[in-house]
């Protein structure tokens, strides 16, 4: 398989995005990549997973490293590893051939780095142990990620700037992350009629993943409860009449990733009532995605997305009004409560490990509204942005049956008629997106959306 590093120079690569970052920062730039947790034993440690901010910049998925960067120069600190890890591990290059690889100016023992962390800016890493390491070695106290302040806070808004749109060597690899995401779906799909529990398709779409040398980019959600938004249980029997909700995305070696959610019948063919309810998420979709180019605001689009949800709904008989109205009620949200989507990039939902201070723009903060409160982006599209859309439909118990809710909207819902839907828990339609000069690109499109595609997939 080809990576990032061999369809172009890696070193080239990393080096134009330095000095990228050079022209937005007054300080030097230090990034850790972490070190890996024990799961029990020391030996036996959860998968290894480094820093995005770090991948952004040195490109390979090193281990307990630290990048130092200033006026475009590179400054690699990791140690060698040592002899005894051959026996278990294998050989290792050196980190004057990983420097190598990777543009570096000049590679040093960690040891080193105590002389090179001064008057620098950082971006706080997530687990706890690693952050208490960083916080130790800079020797002062260092704020979480999502409130840097000082030199963190302006390396953090610079870090921003650049990953909010992706160069044409991050583009290759998502849309690598992406094919191989359509291969698993279609995997999952083909496996279902044969399956006896959501594990078994999820192993099908998963094996996919490995067979690419690549990983999950988050856990996989396979699930007859759709209605619950990040299931991660897959016991459940599948059984005909069931619907199956599919988000499962595919992680490249350097960190990349894509998002896909399908949803689709466990028998090959969605009942009237499913695929009525699919129809008016699938519109939502389509209409989403028309909207995106660049300048268009990213909550517009949500709201769009809310009012095609309600239109559709008022047209089966299960909302009453129009759909502004309702939009501006939050009706449309006992149905659709999360957001139309997220940024895409080196994370699933790309950066949020910097709360909203990616998603949102400068100024702006979340809204308290039922319909609005769950919106991950909340800025105008630009050109070189990944987002997704994924607009859904989810008969959530704890909020049809929440007795305040119950009261606020019983003029606008048909309770009666929407027990007519009932064999509908959850359906969610997700693609992603790239925003180009004129419009947009489905970087998923090769895999089908509208349901007599999907049933034939199925039954094929």
């Amino acid at each position: 398989m080809q990576t990032l590093g061999n369809r172009q120079s890696l070193a080239a690569i990393l080096k134009t995005r330095r000095q990228k970052l050079a022209e937005q920062v007054s300080c030097p730039v230090i990034l850790w990549s972490g070190r890996s947790s024990a799961r029990n034993f020391p030996a036996n440690v959860y998968p290894f997973r480094a820093s995005s901010h770090f991948l952004y910049f040195a490109g390979l998925p090193l281990e307990n490293a630290v990048i130092r960067l200033e006026a475009g120069q590179l400054l690699l600190f990791m140690d060698d590893a040592s002899p005894d890890s051959a026996l278990w591990h294998g050989e290792s290059p050196n980190r004057g051939a990983i420097a190598a690889e990777i543009g570096a100016d000049e590679a040093l023992p960690l040891s080193e780095l105590r002389h090179w962390l001064a008057g620098t800016g950082t971006i706080a890493v997530q687990d706890p142990k690693n952050y208490f390491y960083q916080a130790s070695l800079l020797e002062r106290m260092l704020a979480p990620a999502t409130r840097p302040q000082n030199l963190d806070l302006e390396v953090t808004k610079a870090i921003i700037t650049l990953r909010l749109s992706h160069d044409q060597a991050a583009l290759a690899e998502i849309r690598q992350a992406a094919q191989v995401s359509i291969q698993a779906h279609r995997a999952g799909m083909a496996a279902t009629r044969n399956a006896q529990i959501e594990a078994a398709v999820r192993a099908e779409i998963e094996a996919v993943f490995t067979a690419n040398q690549m990983t999950c980019a988050y856990g996989s959600i396979v699930t007859v409860h759709g209605e619950v938004l990040h299931n991660d249980r897959y016991h459940h029997a599948l059984r005909s009449g069931d619907l199956l909700l599919v988000d499962a995305g595919a992680e490249t070696a350097t960190g990349w990733a894509a998002d896909i959610t399908r949803t689709w019948p466990v028998s090959g063919q969605f009942s009237p009532t499913q695929r009525a309810i699919y129809d008016v998420v699938l519109a939502a979709h389509d209409a989403c995605i028309a909207a995106i180019r660049p300048g268009v605001e990213y909550r517009e689009i949500h709201l769009l997305g809310a009012r095609m949800i309600a239109a559709g709904l008022i047209d089966l008989g299960i909302l009453k009004g129009q759909p502004d109205d309702l939009v501006e009620q939050d009706a449309h949200a006992l149905f659709f409560p999360h957001g139309i989507g997220h940024l895409l990039g080196l994370d699933v939902h790309d950066m949020e490990d910097l709360g909203d201070q990616a998603g949102y723009a400068e100024g702006r903060t979340r809204s308290d509204r039922f319909g609005l409160g769950y919106l991950r982006l909340d800025r105008p599209l630009q050109t070189g942005m990944v987002v997704t859309i994924e607009p859904g439909f989810y008969q959530v118990p704890a909020i049809l049956n929440d007795p305040e809710r119950r009261a606020r909207y019983q003029d606008v819902v048909s309770w009666e008629r929407l027990t007519q839907f009932s064999d509908v828990r959850g359906i969610r339609i997700e693609d992603d997106v790239l925003v180009t000069t004129t419009g947009s690109e489905v970087l998923t499109a090769d895999l089908p959306t509208t349901a007599t595609a999907i049933e034939e997939i199925i039954c094929a």
